[in-house]
């Protein structure tokens, strides 16, 4: 699967950016998953919902199914974060997994940065990010640097950086 990251500080607008590529790329003909990374602990189940009781109940997975989709919950119960090549051997297959997070994983990125977070570039000392989507002028930058709203520049770059 080719893969290509969306990575970024806090607020520095990744999920936008991921919601915004996905919808364009998919618009191109290609299909697309993607994994987003968190790192505080997140819960896609409702409290009270069957499935959250099996889960509370010790249920190590929980697979949910319905007339239009399904989801697949697994309880790690003390064990390690599986690392992302494991996760993505999950996938079934797509032209693109578009990847949110994981600023340290080698796959190549797209680094999301918006001047009001006061940090620096993560791509000064990142060699995965082959690009920049910024809301403001990065006159040092070393990479290329798309405005951050230019969604279907930005998907042409990825595009063509995996060979789609």
């Amino acid at each position: 699967m080719r893969l290509y990251g969306v990575t970024g500080w806090k607020n520095a607008g990744k999920t936008g950016l991921m919601e915004r590529l996905v919808a364009e790329i998919a618009a191109r003909g290609h299909s697309v998953s993607t994994v987003k990374h968190a790192h505080h602990d997140t819960d896609v189940d409702q409290p009270g919902r069957d499935s959250f009781r099996h889960r509370e109940a010790g249920a190590r997975e929980v697979l949910l199914a319905s007339p239009n989709r399904w989801a697949l919950m697994n309880e790690l119960r003390g064990a390690a974060e599986p690392a992302l090549d494991e996760l993505l051997t999950r996938m079934s297959p797509v032209d693109l997994v578009l990847i949110e997070g994981y600023k340290r994983a080698p796959h190549p990125k797209v680094e999301a940065y918006r001047q009001e977070t006061g940090k620096p570039p993560l791509s000064d000392g990142n060699d995965s990010i082959r690009a920049i989507a910024s809301d403001c002028p990065l006159p040092d930058a070393t990479l290329p640097v798309f405005d951050l709203d230019d969604t279907a520049a930005i998907a042409g770059f990825i595009l063509k950086e995996v060979g789609l």
